[in-house]
């Protein structure tokens, strides 16, 4: 078997160009899944314990985050989270590359951020080839659960993704967007203060 350039390699998944399974298996020891599995066998109680891990697990972790068992990733070493983060249960980051997330970030339940697609072409998914592009999501954000990101999105600070969206592009900053694919509703506007802050 020829000798890998990993260094190649790196810099075409980087690129967001096609590579294979053999290519990127020396990236093997990031993957973060014994640490993963121990967080999701950890009881609830036992925040210190589950901090340590979260603190391990991933690349940094702000203050004061949440997150629920079970969750799952690819590495979890690419993953960049902010403060105030809460994530719900089912979680999903598929880290092949960078997944950066901003502070007061909410995620519902049954959420997928994908860096990785693969080709459309079967000839061109030997050795389960594939591409990766970072996901961005600003400050703020709320997404809704059952909700997919794909590789390469970034969704702007404050905005609402609908439950059930599939996210294919970049979303503006304080909007409303929903849909498969994901489109932009309406602006978030001073008006939306003023909702179910009563019974009348």
């Amino acid at each position: 078997m020829p000798t890998i350039d990993q260094q190649e390699v790196l810099d075409r998944i980087h690129r967001g160009l096609i590579y294979s399974e053999s290519e990127a298996a020396f990236q093997t020891p990031q993957r973060q899944a014994d640490l993963i599995f121990q967080y999701n066998q950890t009881l609830p109680s036992d925040s210190i314990k589950r901090r340590e891990l979260l603190v391990a697990i991933f690349g940094s972790v702000g203050e004061r985050t949440v997150l629920n068992s079970p969750f799952n990733a690819a590495f979890g070493s690419n993953v960049y989270i902010g403060n105030d983060f809460y994530g719900n249960a089912n979680l999903t980051f598929v880290d092949d590359v960078e997944i950066r997330i901003g502070d007061g970030v909410m995620i519902a339940p049954n959420v997928t951020l994908a860096t990785t697609g693969h080709p459309v072409h079967p000839a061109r998914r030997v050795d389960f080839a594939r591409f990766s592009e970072p996901i961005v999501i600003e400050d703020k954000v709320w997404i809704g659960s059952n909700v997919v990101v794909l590789p390469g999105v970034r969704i702007g600070y404050g905005s609402v993704i609908g439950a059930g969206s599939v996210v294919s592009h970049n979303i503006p900053e304080m909007v409303i967007a929903v849909g498969t694919p994901c489109r932009v509703l309406r602006p978030i506007t001073d008006a939306d203060l003023t909702t179910r802050i009563s019974a009348d």
